[in-house]
């Protein structure tokens, strides 16, 4: 067999985007709607997911966007049936939900870090144990998770978002381990700075200053430029890559330290 271009297309397929109703996980969504997929949404806010669905193209007969508190490990089944029974299984889940806090580890209150666990890291492990079977069943599946620059080095002010994103590395190489001869691959991007929602407000402006000096490019990511790694993952294109993660963070861990 010869490599072909339409490798790179999802026509046809289903893809879940969890916390796809911002930043991120909502432009993936769009990418994977454009590179022929059916896209899938989930997120807390209903205000965000209606409106996602708007650019979606949801008809309402057929919903694309689910409310639920991912964190709540008991509503992902909940979510998973409903969804299966909306729109058949899922082949690519994509864990996009995230949080943190900038503060110093011993600011940092058991709250907030089992909040940034729960959500990063805990319900990304059940996201995961909860949609694989159906993919198992059928011999396919690709999982995409969310990483971090934070898996890949330490980070002032960030102990418990770092604790998760390393975690997050952890898992999706033990899942493609576990799970590969099963026809599920699982993968994770790595996103550089990007002017997310969570971190527009979060990150003090020194250090997005200090971001962009030590970036490659010199500038901070566009989330549109992430999209192209997420539809390679989860194409056929990549139907022999497991266990890996793409760094899209232009060039900021290659200028050193």
């Amino acid at each position: 067999m010869t490599f072909e271009m339409q490798q790179f297309s999802l026509a046809g397929r289903t893809a879940l985007i969890l916390g796809g109703s911002s930043g991120i996980g909502r432009e993936i969504a769009l990418g994977f709607q454009k590179a022929g997929a059916k896209s899938l949404i989930v997120g807390r806010s209903r205000e965000k997911l209606d409106r996602v669905s708007a650019e979606l193209g949801a008809d309402g007969a057929h919903p694309v966007a689910y409310a639920g508190d991912l964190r709540a490990i008991g509503e992902l089944k909940t979510l998973s049936e409903r969804i299966t029974a909306d729109h058949g299984p899922v082949e690519i889940l994509v864990n996009c939900q995230g949080t943190t806090e900038i503060k110093p580890a011993l600011e940092t209150t058991e709250a907030e870090y089992d909040a940034i666990l729960d959500t990063n890291l805990k319900s990304v492990f059940f996201a995961c144990t909860t949609f694989a079977p159906l993919m198992m069943q059928h011999g396919k599946g690709a999982i995409i998770n969310i990483s971090s620059l934070a898996a890949h080095t330490g980070w002032a002010n960030a102990a418990a978002y770092g604790a998760s994103k390393w975690g997050v590395a952890g898992l999706t190489q033990t899942l493609a381990a576990e799970w590969g001869e099963r026809g599920v691959r699982v993968n994770a991007i790595a996103p550089g700075f990007f002017l997310t929602d969570i971190n527009r407000t979060r990150m003090p402006e020194e250090r997005k200053a200090e971001a962009k000096r030590r970036n490659a490019m010199k500038r901070m990511g566009e989330l549109h430029e992430l999209v192209g790694a997420a539809i390679f993952l989860a194409s056929d294109a990549a139907q022999f890559v497991s266990g890996a993660t793409i760094r899209v963070d232009g060039g900021y861990l290659s200028s050193g330290i």
